[in-house]
């Protein structure tokens, strides 16, 4: 494992947990609000994981693309990844 994915994989173990959490809520009819509130906060989770992962990509990949001239490829491949957010 690279140490800069460190954070990201983390913030994908509390998700994991998380997500094992609002499955047993869900098994024991918990009230549907406090699921749905737990349920945003795991979207919230994966979103920052994603996000730390593709920050890595660009101070990584995406600069060595730069100096060797792959760079629309690798710009390419985050802007459709971004466009995933605006929807």
């Amino acid at each position: 494992m690279k140490p800069e994915h460190k954070p990201a994989l983390n913030l994908l173990k509390t998700a994991r947990g998380q997500l094992d959490a609002i499955i047993r809520m869900t098994e024991e009819s918990r009230y549907c609000v406090d699921i749905a509130t737990q349920i945003s906060a795991l979207e919230s989770l994966i979103r920052k994981a994603n996000l730390s992962i593709l920050k890595n990509h660009i101070d990584t990949c995406v600069r060595d693309s730069f100096n060797g001239g792959d760079a629309e490829t690798k710009v390419d491949e985050i802007i459709h990844i971004l466009g995933k957010y605006v929807k």
